[in-house]
């Protein structure tokens, strides 16, 4: 006896199809993060202070001294540690970061790029 192996929808299978996909786009509008290159800045530290603030879509290179030193490049968006001298340069390999709360370090050189937002302030209360 053969059977009929045929797959059909039933009743509430597409219903159980929209929800997951309501789902899905939900999931990524809440989640993944948004990169907003007209409304961030790069912010560099150096020993925990802040030695260097640049808007996203400034595109230019800068170099950190210390004990090390290191290639920050912005460009498109974005911002990354391009070239370091520290053993291993692990900061290198961290790659280009664009979304606000994102950071790349250098450990040995104790230097930090990070991602922020544009502070947007309508009014102050004094």
């Amino acid at each position: 006896m053969k059977r009929n192996m045929r797959l059909s929808f039933q009743k509430g299978d597409m219903s159980a199809v929209l929800v997951v996909v309501f789902l899905i786009v939900l999931s990524y509008i809440l989640f993944v993060p948004k990169t907003d290159a007209g409304g961030g800045r790069v912010e560099i530290f150096k020993d925990g202070e802040r030695i260097h603030v640049f808007s996203l879509t400034e595109d230019r290179t800068i170099f950190v001294d210390g004990e090390y030193r290191n290639k920050i490049s912005i460009q498109d968006g974005r911002a990354a540690i391009i070239e370091s001298n520290c053993p291993g340069a692990d900061c290198v390999h961290t790659g280009w970061i664009s979304s606000a709360g994102r950071s790349a370090f250098c450990l040995p050189n104790r230097v930090e790029v990070r991602i922020t937002q544009f502070d947007e302030v309508d009014f102050v209360v004094r």
